[in-house]
């Protein structure tokens, strides 16, 4: 118990480094008046403080494991921005599967949860492997959109572009490697969104119970 108890503190204490590095990110795009490095450090800090918003607002606590997982993800994507989605060839595939392991995990905690609330479905074990992988891709297809539409917008302006896309090749390889995330998540990661899903489940619940009245 002591033991675990000191590797939460430890990952609390790397994510709060990793927000710091953010927020040193940010200071930089604005000396160097870098806009993509802005807008995505400015997204990223704001993602960072969405679980203790989530917290205090609707009662749903992330454990120490889950807040590090979902800060890594856009403390990597915001580094990327520096240049090394163009000059490290595998960047780009690491940020993928990690960001999308984490949509992944808020669809199956979403289904999961909702599975356990209601007793008018019942969801098998292969619909939620297939539904996490179909999310995940959905939501992969309009992170790409977005990427495309930020990078006509940059060249229309004259700006930096504020997400970075290199065509139909990279946006394919964009989406082979959120499958690879999904997959991850399916095959080895749901057992530790299981206080989640309870916490979720006692959210529906109370929402129930507050239209009942």
């Amino acid at each position: 118990m002591a033991s675990r108890g000191r590797t939460a503190r430890v990952q609390r204490a790397v994510s709060r480094l990793l927000q710091l590095a953010i927020a040193l990110l940010l200071v930089v795009g604005v000396v160097t008046a870098n806009l993509g490095i802005v807008v995505n450090a400015v997204v990223a800090l704001a993602v960072t403080f969405l679980p203790a918003v989530l917290d205090r607002d609707y009662s749903l606590n992330l454990n120490p494991k889950l807040t590090l997982w979902l800060t890594l993800a856009v403390f990597l994507h915001t580094v990327g921005m520096t240049g090394l989605y163009r000059d490290v060839w595998w960047w780009d595939h690491v940020t993928h599967t990690l960001s999308a392991s984490v949509v992944a995990a808020t669809g199956y905690a979403a289904v999961s949860a909702l599975d356990e609330y209601s007793d008018a479905v019942r969801f098998t074990d292969e619909f939620l492997f297939v539904f996490i992988l179909l999310f995940t891709v959905g939501l992969g297809v309009f992170w790409e959109v977005l990427e495309f539409v930020a990078r006509e917008l940059a060249d229309v302006v004259g700006a930096d572009p504020v997400l970075v896309q290199y065509g139909l090749a990279d946006t394919v390889v964009d989406l082979v490697f959120d499958m690879v995330g999904a997959v991850l998540l399916a095959l080895f990661g749901t057992n530790e969104l299981s206080d989640l899903v309870d916490d979720l489940t006692e959210r529906y619940e109370r929402a129930r119970h507050s239209r009942s009245r």
